[in-house]
């Protein structure tokens, strides 16, 4: 008999050996009276489907799709319930599942006949979708050698899945079937399609909009975000993807077994050299307009961005128009550290905006907008105090103001300046490449895993403690920055296509630090293992001055 300790509630009881998780979920149940229902579990710290079978004492914990990975469990379900409605009534159509947007996912949906999809078409998939889930189709997963698994992908024509299975590098590779229909995804599934009570299907732009639960009460759909902005800013990095003739992880492991790495490096800083050139050329032209020239330049972004290097990248650009740009840090308005608003477990609050005493802040623009000289303060971090040490500036000829920080794009920063005299950048990590059609790569995980090996390489925190810190990160990112990307004049993507190869060599041996008895070795596991997809490639040729370096170390800014 195996001894399973669930830890949802401390308690452990007797199982035989190959008891499923969903056995063992039913065993505690009535113990357990969870608010939500239950889709996925942890074993050992690591995510495992309901399906999994002990064969070994196990620590079980339960989840719900409020949960990381529960959530990634659902709404993959869903996706594959999607991709078969779309195969039961469009045979030879295909789906792309693109990226987050709106609370929910966009969907790239093209016909066999290529005719443009309808709102009967969209009507007609909701139906089949919830005949599947009524039905409870159950998912059925197949472990098989991977020369069967990619003989099964190829029959089917899923090139996708063919690049990205035969450069894995793996010996066995699972999929998935719900009634005749196969599919891959690379995390597990609910047993069945009847766990999907709730999800929405609509029309956005030319495509599908597919509506998940709420983060905070998966009993309800996700409220919807409009997000035109970001969406173009998605679809500028689709484009750039036909460019560099890429789409997912398949093609990048070609491209580098063909000896390509270095020229998928440099177009991809290329394009990004781009878009910061025509960037600064706007910004030009603005400021020596007749009317409403601009004086002011706000540029946010979430954690690990690259606000900073893109700042400094810009800043050139506009040194090379003509324009002198003058950096004026937010940090110096940080309140003294006793004043510091207190998350609820008592550490600071430093994401909030009241960490920022943003009405002398206003107070210094609004003068340095009128020509006045004023005397700004510096934050000592070491004592955690405001000091006047008699800095003084002044807006000169020819010279624009440049603010970066989490709280720029927030109005309470610039109430009393003229939205005609602000330029608004935002600036993110929208992760360019999918592993394959349905399997995307959320931007999260890109600028995590930035922010795990620039933690290390600097001595700040282990990857434990930075994937500890992570759910606050978005929540305060949730609370004090997204609500604003859509305001910003322009958008910049800080991406890579050939990221995830050159980040693999840098976060393999951080990620593996992390204990296998301590709840980050979850995502540690989950981040490991989806970085094995990318063959690893050196960043000996990430120029000095990308972003990247910002994260990787070597660059040639000093920060």
């Amino acid at each position: 008999m195996l001894q399973i300790r669930c830890k949802n509630n401390g308690i452990t009881k007797s199982f035989p050996e190959g008891t499923s998780l969903l056995d063992v979920y039913q065993e505690f149940a009535d113990e357990l009276q969870l608010p939500y229902p239950v889709v996925s579990a942890k074993v050992n710290n690591a995510s495992q489907g309901l399906k999994f079978r002990l064969y070994q004492n196990r620590d079980v914990e339960f989840l719900d799709a409020r949960e990381g990975s529960g959530h990634r469990v659902y709404v993959r379900s869903l996706c594959f319930v999607l991709y078969k409605a779309t195969q039961d009534l469009f045979a030879g159509s295909k789906l792309f599942i693109e990226h987050s947007l709106s609370r929910g996912y966009y969907c790239n949906f093209k016909k066999r006949s290529n005719e443009a999809l309808t709102d009967d078409d969209v009507e007609r998939l909701k139906k089949r979708m919830q005949e599947i889930i009524a039905l409870d189709m159950p998912f059925r997963r197949t472990e098989a050698t991977t020369e069967e698994a990619i003989r099964v992908f190829a029959e089917r024509g899923f090139s996708d899945k063919v690049k990205l299975t035969e450069t894995s590098g793996q010996i066995y590779t699972d999929y998935y079937t719900l009634g005749d229909t196969v599919d891959y995804y690379y995390g597990p599934l609910v047993p069945s399609a009847g766990y999907l009570k709730v999800w929405g299907l609509e029309r956005y732009s030319d495509g599908l909009l597919l509506r998940v639960p709420d983060w905070n009460n998966p009993l309800r759909l996700a409220e919807k975000v409009d997000q035109p902005k970001t969406f173009e800013m998605f679809a500028e990095k689709v484009r750039w993807d036909i460019i560099m003739r890429l789409s997912n992880a398949g093609d990048v492991n070609k491209a580098v077994l063909k000896g390509h790495a270095s020229e998928l490096i440099q177009v991809s800083e290329a394009l990004q050299e781009k878009k910061i050139v025509k960037i600064a050329e706007e910004i030009d032209r603005r400021y020596h307009a007749e009317e409403n020239p601009i004086r002011l330049i706000l540029i946010t972004g979430p954690s690990s961005s690259g606000k900073t290097t893109f700042c400094k990248r810009l800043s050139i650009q506009l040194l090379a128009c003509g324009l002198r740009p003058l950096s004026f840090s937010t940090d110096d308005y940080f309140v003294n550290r006793v004043d510091t608003p207190k998350l609820p477990n008592g550490d600071y609050d430093f994401d909030n905006i009241e960490t920022v005493d943003y009405h002398l802040l206003e107070d210094h623009l609004s003068r340095l907008m009128k020509g006045e000289r004023v005397e700004v303060p510096e934050y000592n971090f070491t004592t955690g105090k405001r000091e006047w040490n008699g800095k003084k500036l002044r807006l000169a000829g020819d010279t624009v103001l440049i603010i970066e920080g989490i709280h720029a794009l927030n109005p309470l920063l610039t109430r009393n300046i003229a939205d005609s005299a602000k330029f608004k950048i935002y600036i993110s990590a929208l992760t360019s490449i999918s592993l394959d059609d349905h399997n995307w790569i959320p931007t999260r995980d890109n600028r995590l895993l930035r922010r795990i090996i620039r933690d290390y390489n600097k001595g700040a925190y282990t990857a434990q403690q930075t994937i500890a810190q992570w759910k606050n990160v978005c929540e305060a990112e949730d609370k004090w920055i997204f609500p604003y990307q859509e305001t910003a004049d322009v958008m910049f993507n800080s991406a890579l296509n050939i990221e995830f190869a050159v980040l693999r060599t840098h976060a393999e041996i951080i990620l593996a630090t992390v204990p296998k008895n301590c709840p980050e070795y979850s995502e540690a596991h989950r981040l490991l293992k989806f970085i094995h997809y990318f063959i690893p490639v050196s960043d000996k040729e990430i120029p000095p001055t990308s972003i990247m370096r910002e994260f990787v170390g070597g660059s040639s800014f000093k920060y």
